[in-house]
Order: C-alpha cells, then structure tokens, then sequence
C-alpha cells in the first residue's frame, strides 16, 4: 500500500483531542486504505456486510467485549443507525479510538440523527494531493488528466469505463442512500454539466434553464453534491460597501479526472492544464485550512482573483494558480490591495522550489503547492 502520512498524521492529530474521528471524502478516493494503514492494533469492520450489522447491533456490549484500542468502521453509514453506534462508544467508552469513514459529512440523511457535536473531528480526504506524487510515482501530467482516485491515476491509460462506473455507484449507493433522490437521469445532468463548467460562477436559475429542471432540484442537488465531496462550492469574498461579488459561488469539481473526462478531453493541450492546475491548488489549499473556507473574489468590472484566505481581523493572502509564472498578470491584485492592504500574495505554479518575484508593485512568493508558506505550510 501506498503511504499517505499527511492524511496518516491528521488522523493521529485529531485523536489527540477527541476519540471519534469521522474520515470522509468522495467515493474511491482511498479512506478504506488508509483506514488499514493503521495497523495490526486496529479491528476493521466492513460495514457493508450484513455480519456487521449483526455484530454490532447491541452496542454495548459489543465495545465491551472489544479487545482492540482501535476500532474502523468503514461505510458507516451502511448501517441502521450509525450515529446512536458513535454516541455510544464515545460517552461509555472513551479510551477507544473509533475512526468511521463515509463519503458524506456526518449531518448528512435521515439516519444520521446525532451529529456528535463535541464527540468528534473530521477529516475529509482528498484525491491524491500534488506533494504526494512522488509517492504514487506518476507525472503531474497524469494526475491532471486521469484525476486523484487512486485506482484512475495508478492506470496505464485512462479508461472512460471507470469514470460512468463510479457516477453510477455515486448515485445509487451514496445519493439515493443518503438523500433518497430517485430520478438518476436529472441528477446525473446536473452533475455533468457541473463537472464541464468547473471553476466557473454558478447561478442555479441559469443553470436549472440550460438543464430543463427545477431550480429548487438544482439547489436540493447541489446541496447534496457539496456535502458528498463531489463538488466544491468556493464563495466569495467581500468587504461590504464596495462593487463585488457577495452571492455567486464557483462550483469546481472533485477531481481533474472527472473535470477532463466530460469534457471530452482524452489528451491535454497546453491550454488545459492552467484550469486543471487550479483544482490542485485548492484541493491543497482546503486540505491544509480545513477551518478556514477558501473564498474567491471578483468585482462587478471582472476583476477576479483566484483564492483569498483572511488571516486575522484586517488581513488577507491571495492566492493566484497559473501554471507559469510568467503568465501572472498583476491588474486584479493591484484593485485588490487598493482595497484591502494588508496580507501575502502568493502564486502557485509547479516550479521545483520557490522564490520571489517582484511584478510591478508587488513582491509575490512563487511556490509549489508542497512548500508554499501560509495555507500550505
């Protein structure tokens, strides 16, 4: 098995200051490996067999007898009632160590009645990261076009079988499951459509029009979207008073594999790789800020910057994603500053190590995704 030990190290991190840890991300984006990566002291349990159900159907009694100080429950949410299993183990059994994994948030369907509040941490795992190619010993190349899903990215070649296999599987194991959506063939439109305009604004009636659906279908499916890690809702920044953005979010997709597959690109041209580049940009810049949403902004002229992360009560860092340094353009950032002085200025590009760079008025740190300061220290 492949070692992930920023995911390995946010996990033992997290159980530093609670018992439960709630492991999520979207389907195949490796939690169940990662779960077994914790050893021969952990009793794993797969959830999707009806034995664990069984096994487990009396809760006490079960963690009584438990002879493992950690305990994995993977797809959780496969049983009948897993947030009362949780709640259980947590109050009467706090010297355990209970990692549950699932492709939603824990508030996320009917069978979750107990969102656990103070009982737990979560942890949302991402499609392989860029500081984590190395490990998985494959090109970034690939990693834009195949995507993060580590059985998509370690293929020799990329397989359009694999991508309507897992939008199937997505649907009738997470989505019906969860939310108990029935109509596949809206939702599936939906996601398609959100997968081709990844990165771009997203206003649901523009979108329920070009898809011919409702707009509270677009925004109930939207919702569900968000909390099963397919899509990321980015929203925008703003200071109040002035001519920008306040509502409109950027949708991006999961993963770049998704994002290249529907749109029909079975190779990359160079003009593809600056959009996809931006999706690993944020997926870092969310892993290492899980606290801290990560927010664009945009004005009413159409200056637009990438991601903003406010850091403290007056200052903000900016984050712009260009896949060469040269290709930065420093207008946006200059109306930016005008408005909010204060903060970092960093451009993220693949480069082989960092530096600055000073363009115009700005010194900016040009920095990889693994070695870039602030939100991806």
């Amino acid at each position: 098995m492949i070692q992930r030990p920023f995911w390995a190290g946010r996990i033992q991190a997290a159980w530093s200051k609670t018992s439960i840890i709630w492991l999520s991300g979207a389907r195949r984006c490796g939690k169940t490996t990662l779960a077994k990566m914790l050893g021969g002291e952990a009793l794993y349990l797969n959830c999707d067999l009806p034995s664990v159900a069984d096994r487990v159907a009396d809760p006490e009694l079960f963690f009584r007898n438990c002879d493992k100080p950690v305990l994995v429950f993977d797809e959780i949410h496969q049983l009948k009632d897993p947030s009362r299993l949780l709640k259980i183990g947590a109050d009467m059994f706090p010297e355990l160590k209970i990692l549950a994994t699932g492709s939603s948030t824990l508030a996320a369907g009917k069978k979750f009645r107990d969102t656990l509040s103070g009982r737990k941490r979560e942890v949302r795992l991402s499609p392989v990261l860029y500081s984590e190619l190395k490990a998985f010993k494959v090109p970034l190349g690939r990693r834009l076009l195949h995507g993060g899903l580590p059985p998509a990215l370690l293929a020799p070649e990329k397989d359009p079988s694999f991508f309507r296999e897992w939008a199937d599987s997505f649907f009738s194991r997470d989505i019906q499951a969860l939310f108990g959506f029935r109509d596949f063939a809206k939702f599936n439109l939906l996601f398609e459509y959100l997968m081709r305009q990844s990165g771009g604004l997203l206003e649901a009636a523009k979108a329920a029009s070009a898809l011919g659906i409702s707009r509270p279908t677009v925004e109930s499916h939207l919702v569900a979207m968000e909390i099963t890690g397919a899509v990321r809702a980015v929203r925008p920044f703003f200071g109040g008073g002035r001519k920008e953005l306040v509502k409109v979010p950027r949708i991006y997709g999961f993963d770049t594999g998704f994002v290249s597959f529907f749109r029909g690109w079975d190779q990359l041209r160079p003009s593809d790789n600056g959009t996809l580049w931006e999706h690993l940009a944020l997926d870092w810049l969310a892993a290492r800020n899980p606290e801290t949403p990560v927010l664009y902004w945009r004005d009413k002229a159409g200056h637009e910057l990438d991601f903003v992360l406010p850091r403290g009560r007056d200052s903000v860092d900016v984050y712009e994603c260009k896949w060469s340094p040269s290709d930065f353009s420093p207008d946006a950032l200059k109306v930016f500053r005008a408005a909010y002085p204060k903060g970092d200025n960093y451009l993220v590009c693949p480069v082989s190590a960092g530096y600055k760079k000073r363009v115009g008025d700005f010194e900016l740190s040009v920095r990889p995704p693994e070695a870039a300061p602030g939100g991806f220290r």
